[in-house]
């Protein structure tokens, strides 16, 4: 149901090494690509349950936003693409709640 995850803390992140060397930790903010256009996209979003929708990212709660249809809805859709911001992504910030809850609601919202 997800074509790809972007993260620096992965191997396959292109910026992977360097993140090692300059960062503690990789951080809790992914993003990732969901399989089905834009009406599955949006059912992920809306049958989440735990993690709350939102413009503004990196709180103690966990947060998720749809960029190409928010933050960056006013470029274009090649300059978002140029950007790596896909009309299938979606970025997220992880937090506080127990990894199991997220990862339930991240399950059930994706197979929607």
């Amino acid at each position: 149901k997800v074509s790809k995850v972007n993260y620096p803390g992965l191997d396959s992140h292109p910026g992977h090494a360097i993140a090692k060397r300059q960062m503690s930790g990789f951080g809790s903010t992914l993003s990732f690509e969901v399989n089905g256009g834009k009406s599955a996209l949006f059912a992920v979003l809306n049958n989440l349950s735990v993690i709350d929708i939102s413009n503004n990212l990196g709180d103690s709660k966990s947060l998720i936003t749809h960029p190409s249809s928010s933050t960056h809805r006013r470029l274009s859709f090649e300059i978002q693409e140029s950007m790596g911001i896909m009309q299938n992504t979606l970025r997220m910030s992880v937090g506080l709640e127990a990894a199991t809850d997220l990862i339930k609601d991240l399950e059930v919202a994706l197979s929607s």
